[in-house]
Formats: C-alpha cells, structure tokens, sequence
C-alpha cells in the first residue's frame, strides 16, 4: 500500500535532481517543454498519469519508486508487487533456480534490493564456516556477512579493496535509489572495524588485480581461493519484485581455485545420502 505524502512535483524534482538533470535537460529527454517541467515541479500544473511515467522513465526511476510518483500524483500504481512464491512469479523462480543450480560447483546467491539473501547454491555453504551463527539468521544481510568482524572479513586477504568496493557499490545503489533502508546499511557497514585485512596471506597477483575486476581472495581450510563476481538481473521486469531481484555469481579467478572447488564440491557429493 502506498500513501501519498508530499506533493507530486516535490518529488519529481528530487528524482531530477537526483539524476543531475537541469528541468531543460529532462524537458528535452521528455520531449516536452522546460515551462511545463517547472509548472510541474511547482505545482501549477497537474501531470496526467502517461506523462508521470514519461518522465520517471527517463529519469530512470525505480519500479517501486515509480508507484510512489503514482500515488503522489493522484494515480494507482501500476507494477505489481509479489512475492516470489506467487504462482504468477513460478517460472521466474525457476529460472533463478536453475541459474543458481547450473553455476555449481562455484558459489552463486540472490538477493533482493536490501542484498538480503533469498536464495544461493550447495556451493555457498562450505566459505561461510566459523561465521557467527547471528549473522545466518534469517534475514540473512549479505554485505553484513561480507564485512562483520564476524562474518567472512577476518578471512578475507584483500580487505581493504575488497570492502572499498562493496561499500562503494552500496552507496550507488543509495544514490541511485534513495532508499532509506540501503542508507543505514551504508552507514553500519562504514562503522566496522576492519580486522586483519591486506594481511597473513599476500593476494596473488593476477590480471584481476590489474585494474580489469575487483577480486575476492578468501582464506579457506582449503587455502586461498580467488574470485570475481558478476551480477545478474531480469532484462525487462513489469514487476516490483523482479526489478530489485539480482544473482551475484561468483568465478574462479585462477586454475587452482576452479580445482580446489571441484574437488569440494565433489567431495560434498559423495558424502550426501543417495535418494
């Protein structure tokens, strides 16, 4: 449910803004007239319904953003919000099961727009041993995992660039978004101490510390592991839910690493019961 609480062109202009657009810019983008834009923004003029989701298109606002615009101007939302054990959602939670389950051996996970974890592969499991049993309590934070004291960090050989680019992703998505929840993540995760880091175990040196991805390396019982991730979201989504859905599939960033998961993963098979 939505509530309209500020005025439509109060919230129109914060998006422009937002987006570092002039009201000529995004006059030009919308093919409509910086007057009508300004008279918009403050009031003397009323968006129709089609013109709002113009704008909020070009400004590339949010699916559940763009409700609230919606909402603001007078209108219903038009996105869907559903859950993804809606029946309407079954085939897109196959498909990000099978995208999930296809990427094993190596470690793949989903989250949602507040990176909360909502579902990962048998191969997330075994690099999350001696994290703090609080932090895998559901709702499970995957940043928070990432960079507690007491989650992965301790074990993380490139800490220092390796929580510099996850907070600075983090405070993109804060910019981009304006979302309140993702703000005080940010702030939580700048305030941990960060313990070790850069330390014990040198990183190796590969094209992945040459400036083309940043890596993960992690200390594991199985040595170090390197990684690089990727992200993947639904191209064209109409729905609210699978807008802010995204898969972080995690690679093998050398040889060794792509062996060593191998033979955990196949060892982790054979000691499962058969069906």
């Amino acid at each position: 449910m939505f509530t309209a609480t500020r005025p439509v062109g109060e919230v129109l202009r914060e998006w422009r803004q937002r987006r570092r657009l002039s009201q000529l810019d995004l006059a030009a983008e919308a093919n409509v007239s910086a007057r009508h834009v300004s008279f918009l923004e403050t009031g003397r003029a009323r968006p129709s319904r089609e013109m709002l989701l113009r704008l909020a298109e070009r400004l590339e606002v949010l699916l559940r953003a763009r409700n609230a615009l919606l909402v603001a101007g007078g209108y219903a939302p038009v996105y869907p919000e559903r859950s993804l054990d809606d029946p309407a959602l079954r085939a897109a939670r196959t498909a990000v099961d099978l995208v999930l389950a296809g990427h094993e051996p190596y470690p793949a996970l989903a989250v949602d727009r507040h990176w909360t974890l909502v579902a990962s592969n048998r191969a997330v499991a075994p690099l999350l041993a001696g994290v703090g049993p609080e932090l895998l309590r559901p709702p499970v934070n995957v940043l928070r995992l990432g960079l507690h004291p007491a989650g992965l960090a301790p074990r993380v050989a490139n800490l220092t660039q390796w929580r510099s680019h996850l907070l600075e992703r983090l405070r993109r998505q804060v910019e981009a978004s304006a979302d309140p929840t993702l703000t005080a993540l940010l702030v939580e995760l700048r305030g941990y101490h960060a313990p070790g880091g850069d330390a014990a175990d040198e990183p190796r040196r590969d094209l992945y510390d040459a400036g083309v991805v940043v890596p993960l390396h992690l200390r594991t019982d199985w040595g170090l592991l390197a990684f690089f991730s990727t992200t993947t979201i639904f191209g064209t989504p109409i729905d609210v839910t699978l807008s802010e859905l995204a898969i972080e599939s995690f690679f093998p960033a050398d040889p060794a690493t792509a062996e060593t998961l191998r033979r955990v993963a196949e060892a982790a098979a054979s000691s499962r019961p058969s069906d």
